[in-house]
């Protein structure tokens, strides 16, 4: 029987995100609907131009304007965020909800040292004078794992390690304690060590405070040893969703599997090689004409070629295990 999950604090539902230009338009998410709810680790996981940092970038209000077309809702305790002003919305970021971003380099200002930026998130969002708000520097710093915070509450973003400066970015996110914390590919400019500790220390901040986490990857690694919930997005929509154990005991969307068969295994017989996904995320069909996948999956058939089959949304099973899939790999795979 599947555990029955938590009140979502936040709520996707059927969101899209299309890209206009002059004389064409991209749907760069379609029709995406999940849920996290408050101690829970959801992981969205997919290539590159799956359409995951586009998701979390629409929810939090910080896609541009012109040239940008934002369906659906997006409700946060309630409130539909999609509908919020910006004055609103600012409110938000930050003592509620908080984003550590993929690159921390560009993320962080250059000429500023870092003491200072996360005082400056304290100093917008609480009723804390500067003084107090370096100290708070101080022990974020120390409680995310950076070494004599002291001084390196001095420093500058460049003479930080890679892995230091993603720990200053997640004490800027962690400093007004959100409730929702979403993190994009936060671990991916890290070597296996300190990836590793990163992940160990957002796992620890969960679990002690209570918040819920969004975690956005194209590392399975990461998402075995962190999740709760997956949700696998391929060319803008959700194709398979379950808890973490069961997706990766049993895969049924065809690209799951295709995923998952392209990790080297340390159980492998020796010189076995590994079986990528034909072509690449390019080689795609409209959701509106057909099943996005078909044109690289090994196991298509007319029957994916078909708008009915694009339009369609996800199966349920009984299992909490949908999948948007003619042919799911239990079925044809028996």
């Amino acid at each position: 029987m599947a555990e029955t999950r938590r009140t979502p604090l936040l709520e996707i539902d059927n969101l899209s995100v299309t890209f206009r230009r002059r004389n064409s338009e991209t749907r760069a998410v379609d029709g995406v609907s999940y849920s996290v709810a408050p101690g829970e680790i959801v992981g969205v996981v997919g290539e590159s131009g799956s359409g995951k940092s586009v998701t979390v970038l629409a929810l939090m209000g910080l896609l541009p304007r012109r040239g940008v077309e934002v369906g659906g809702q997006v409700r946060y305790n309630g409130r539909d965020l999609l509908s919020l002003s910006e004055g609103a919305m600012a409110k938000l970021r930050g003592p509620e909800i908080a984003m550590v971003f993929q690159d921390p380099i560009s993320s962080l200002n250059p000429v500023v040292p870092i003491g200072v930026q996360v005082a400056e998130v304290l100093l917008a969002h609480t009723r804390t004078n500067r003084r107090d708000a370096m100290a708070e520097s101080v022990e974020l710093l120390r409680r995310c794992g950076i070494p004599d915070p002291e001084r390196r509450l001095k420093e500058y973003p460049h003479q930080l390690s890679g892995g230091m400066r993603q720990r200053a970015l997640i004490a800027m996110a962690l400093a007004c304690k959100p409730k929702l914390l979403i993190c994009d590919e936060p671990t991916t400019a890290l070597d296996v060590t300190i990836q590793a500790q990163v992940l160990e220390l957002l796992k620890e901040l969960v679990t002690d405070a209570g918040t819920a986490m969004i975690m956005i990857t194209h590392d399975l690694g990461v998402v075995a040893g962190l999740c709760d919930q997956v949700n696998v997005m391929y060319s803008g929509r959700i194709v398979e969703a379950a808890p973490r154990v069961e997706l990766f005991a049993h895969p049924r969307h065809r690209y799951t599997h295709g995923l998952l068969a392209s990790i080297p295994r340390l159980d492998a017989p020796r010189g076995e090689p590994l079986h990528p996904i034909p072509g690449t995320p390019r080689d795609t069909i409209a959701w509106s004409k057909a099943c996005a996948f078909a044109p690289r999956c090994l196991h298509a058939t007319d029957e994916c070629v078909h708008p009915d089959i694009g339009l369609a949304p996800l199966l349920d099973s009984p299992d909490d295990h949908p999948v948007r899939c003619v042919h799911p790999a239990e079925v044809t795979d028996g």
